[in-house]
């Protein structure tokens, strides 16, 4: 696979910074390449299949604990070298993280990312992505894996305006899903099938060390 890494100035970037500007989210139908949204599924199978994705928790530090009540998809943190399509998403995402910076002075220094699998019935009820006692997420990023996805289908992203509006994004594959990590309540909805996306978080620098 060709290189990802795009220039912070590429027209598709601009858009998304413009929007989180304007509205606080962005929404990118057509962000990722046909074949490395397959890719990147079949990593996300692959690694399901080979009980690399463990039930997700919720909260933080010695407070985290698995509540399917509130959240119930599987996940596994990526980490550098580990598979090339994976690699060439991050390298993506880095892009669009030097865009953000160039142009909302945002100081992010990092991205953390994993693959997220909602089996049939799962959901994640309304959260926000930021910790309380922890403001490094700034910008939420979530792209979707799924082939042929039909809106009966269900497993949309239901995101809640500060105006009392709701709107849901469906999962599409290569649909990309920007918003600001802090400020923007969403929730989601369950699927009848299973829902595949790469979650992730650009965040700047806290008080503590970035623990990866």
């Amino acid at each position: 696979m060709p290189a990802m890494r795009i220039s912070p100035d590429d027209p598709l970037l601009l858009r998304i910074v413009d929007d989180l500007a304007e509205h606080g989210w962005s929404q990118q139908p057509l962000f990722l390449s046909d074949n490395l949204t397959r890719e990147l599924a079949l990593e996300c199978r692959k690694r399901a299949a080979e009980g690399e994705l463990a039930p997700a928790a919720v909260g933080r530090g010695p407070a985290q604990e698995v509540r399917e009540g509130i959240r119930g998809d599987h996940i596994q943190w990526l980490e550098p070298g580990q598979a090339e399509p994976c690699d060439l998403y991050m390298e993506l995402m880095d892009s669009l993280r030097q865009a953000l910076n160039r142009g909302l002075f945002m100081g992010l220094e990092d991205f953390e990312s994993h693959f997220a699998l909602y089996p049939p019935g799962a959901f994640y009820r309304r959260h926000v992505d930021r910790f309380r006692d922890d403001d490094k997420r700034m910008v939420s990023a979530v792209i979707y894996l799924n082939d042929a996805w039909q809106p009966d289908h269900g497993g949309q992203l239901r995101m809640f305006f500060k105006d009392g509006t709701e709107y849901d994004v469906q999962p599409d594959g290569g649909c990309l899903v920007v918003f600001l990590s802090g400020d923007m309540p969403h929730e989601v909805l369950p699927a009848t099938r299973e829902r595949l996306s790469l979650t992730g978080w650009f965040r700047r620098r806290g008080n503590e060390p970035f623990e990866l």
